[in-house]
């Protein structure tokens, strides 16, 4: 469905899970875990059919970013990441949720950091997966030829420093692969993916370049979990534990997964979960 979340701006929604179930004499509220998908200029596809799985502890709320997969388009002023975790706020509101669960996975995660920072009281808890607080150029392009060699590093430092749709076509086919370390248990859910390279283009090129998120962490007011794969080469281990050192010592858990590359269930779905389905109940 598309929701209006004011201006007449519609996002894509997609709801899985009852909110609202019997529990003996009474009806019992349960969690909304909204999950935020990566990229920027990708679609929540990425979560389906996974994330089912944790519908019997929340009910499960995906969207399109605005301007995203099926969300309307809209004007490249908007695409940036204030209006981005604004809509956060605004997608709450017009659904009625309060208090929800935030998963921001990679680019969601840029959007969960300033979610904190601009909306510290609004959430529950927040999740950040495999995520970053800054371009961190070098952490890629040593973590990229630790995985594929100078080769590998050569088209990332090409994407990454002169985004364009050549430079992003090169790297695309030639180091996804290193995203993660075991073969995608779906190869087809790749194509699946509604994809606005526009929109990563213009982030990659324009905000992603002086990224600087630590600082808005420190007034986290909820528990924040920072989730990251050691073996991720787009959004390093360092990084990470960075993310969790800027967030108030009483707020922040981490959870490291050996092995791992980016998407910690992709690569590992039984500890990844087992981590998610913690955190969600506690």
């Amino acid at each position: 469905m598309k929701i209006d979340i004011g201006g007449g701006v519609r996002l894509y929604v997609d709801v899985e899970g009852a909110g609202l179930v019997p529990d003996g004499p009474r009806m019992r509220d349960k969690p909304t875990l909204i999950c935020m998908h990566g990229g920027p200029g990708f679609d929540h596809s990425a979560f389906k059919p996974a994330f089912s799985q944790l519908t019997d502890l929340a009910q499960v709320i995906y969207y399109d970013h605005r301007g995203h997969g099926r969300s309307d388009p809209r004007p490249s002023s908007e695409w940036n990441l204030d209006v981005w975790a604004d809509d956060i706020v605004r997608l709450c509101d017009a659904l009625g949720i309060e208090k929800p669960i935030v998963l921001g996975q990679s680019f969601g995660g840029f959007v969960a950091q300033r979610y904190i920072a601009r909306h510290p009281a609004h959430a529950s808890k927040v999740i950040l997966s495999s995520t970053s607080h800054h371009m961190g150029l070098e952490r890629k392009l040593a973590a990229f030829e630790r995985r594929g060699g100078p080769q590998a590093r050569a088209l990332a430092e090409a994407f990454w420093a002169r985004p364009s749709h050549d430079t992003f076509q090169a790297y695309w086919s030639g180091v996804r692969h290193l995203y993660n370390t075991q073969p995608a248990a779906d190869p087809e859910a790749g194509s699946r993916t509604l994809a606005n390279i526009e929109i990563l283009l213009h982030f990659v090129g324009g905000e992603k370049q002086d990224l600087g998120l630590l600082q808005g962490l420190a007034g986290a007011l909820c528990p924040v979990l920072v989730m990251v794969g050691e073996d991720d080469p787009v959004c390093p281990l360092e990084d990470a534990l960075e993310i969790h050192e800027a967030l108030p010592a009483q707020w922040r858990q981490l959870a490291r997964f050996p092995g791992v590359g980016h998407g910690a269930w992709r690569d590992d779905p039984v500890a990844a979960f087992e981590v998610l389905r913690r955190f969600i109940a506690a």
